[in-house]
């Protein structure tokens, strides 16, 4: 990637939604090129799609929770089914597989207290292979909208400094 692509992924970020004329203004580029590039972005799979945030708050999910797991025995069935299962979930947000002491971090977002209480004892407690969880309510959450590609900051110049 140039640096004509890191701004364009960058502006990309920060507003999905605008046409490409105001994409190529902002990076500085024809419009015929930006949508080349663009194009060319999505084919190497660097744009892998394109979202819209949703308030959990406005679809009565209040409460978010980080759910700590263990599975046992550690084999790539069960973990490849504990996968499957969690990420099938509706309340489930992301799944993430670890090394370390737990196996899992499952993101949840839930209506209430009671509501993360009813998922674990209903979707969790009566697995086999869980052998141990742990929930920690999120008071507030934070997510970077813009991220660099790496060696490149956010406003689009190489890092300073004698870093190692």
């Amino acid at each position: 990637m140039d640096e004509i692509d890191s701004a364009i992924v960058r502006e990309l970020q920060a507003d999905a939604r605008q046409t490409n004329r105001d994409l190529a203004a902002a990076v500085g580029i024809a419009p015929s090129t930006c949508l080349e590039r663009v194009r060319l972005l999505r084919d190497r799979g660097v744009i892998t799609g394109y979202h819209a945030d949703i308030s959990l708050t406005a679809l009565g999910r209040e409460v978010q929770a980080l759910l700590n797991v263990q599975v046992r025995p550690l084999n790539r069935e069960v973990i490849e089914g504990f996968k499957a299962y969690a990420a099938g979930l509706p309340e489930v947000l992301s799944v993430f597989v670890l090394a370390g002491g737990d196996d899992f971090l499952v993101h949840v977002a839930v209506p209430s207290v009671e509501g993360l209480h009813t998922f674990l004892m209903d979707r969790f407690s009566g697995r086999r292979e869980i052998i141990g969880f742990r929930s920690s309510v999120i008071y507030a959450h934070h997510r970077n909208r813009v991220i660099a590609p790496s060696g490149i900051t956010p406003s689009g110049s190489a890092p300073s400094g004698n870093a190692r």
